[in-house]
């Protein structure tokens, strides 16, 4: 565990070059160089749970391992804002694909996993996962982004990471497709299915497969899109 890192992420590279083993991880209180997919800043202040973990082959698709993930956050959300499968009511969480959890169509947590390769070999995999906690958030992402002591006050980091990091060790073992029931999990959290997209691919968004792919009716038929931004038209 560190005060400050310029990311997880690069730490858990850099551990992996010194042969670290499989499962290892890093935690940051405060990440002063945090990112996300293609680039984009990951603001990481103090009071967020920003953190890496390392695979190594065999390993699923990265595409897979978000999703995978991305369901194992939704339930560690939804545990902590006292969300139970039988409740009619709280805060649920949705997942956006690829990457991304949602609560009240705002980013509460992301995924961002990045291999290194010799040659056509994968030596690691890093995954890194940060999610608002008790972190405040910017004002000009109020309406894109939302902490979780917004909706508990209370919770706290190690309410989160005592949930999570158990969780995301056992994932370390599964398949490398998606089972039924994570793709029924996944579809009933599914915030993009139905809506009108503009990338990757214009169209409605129609799902996932098992192997972690989008599923895109442009109204021609139904396409696949494995990797790309989205944007709703």
């Amino acid at each position: 565990m560190f005060h400050t890192l310029p990311s997880s992420l690069d730490a858990i590279h850099a551990l992996a070059a010194q042969d670290a083993p499989a499962g290892s991880v890093v935690l940051a209180e405060e990440q002063t160089a945090g990112r996300g997919r293609d680039g984009r800043t990951w603001r990481s202040p103090l009071g967020g749970v920003w953190l890496a973990m390392l695979l190594r082959p065999p390993v699923p698709a990265p595409g897979v391992l978000s999703l995978r993930i991305g369901l194992v956050l939704a339930d560690v959300v939804e545990e902590l804002l006292g969300v139970t499968p039988v409740s009619l009511s709280g805060p649920r969480a949705a997942l956006k694909w690829p990457n991304d959890v949602l609560l009240d169509d705002r980013k509460v947590a992301g995924i961002l996993s990045e291999g290194r390769w010799q040659g056509d070999n994968l030596q690691w995999l890093g995954v890194g996962i940060g999610i608002n906690v008790a972190n405040e958030i910017p004002p000009e992402l109020d309406a894109t982004a939302i902490s979780l002591r917004e909706l508990r006050p209370a919770v706290g980091r190690l309410d989160v990471l005592d949930r999570l990091v158990p969780s995301l060790l056992r994932l370390t073992t599964h398949d490398a497709r998606l089972s039924e029931f994570e793709c029924a999990a996944f579809a009933r959290r599914d915030w993009l299915r139905g809506r009108q997209l503009r990338t990757p691919l214009a169209g409605r968004a129609a799902g996932i497969r098992p192997d972690g792919a989008l599923l895109v009716d442009t109204g021609a038929g139904t396409t696949m899109v494995r990797d790309g931004h989205v944007e709703l038209s």
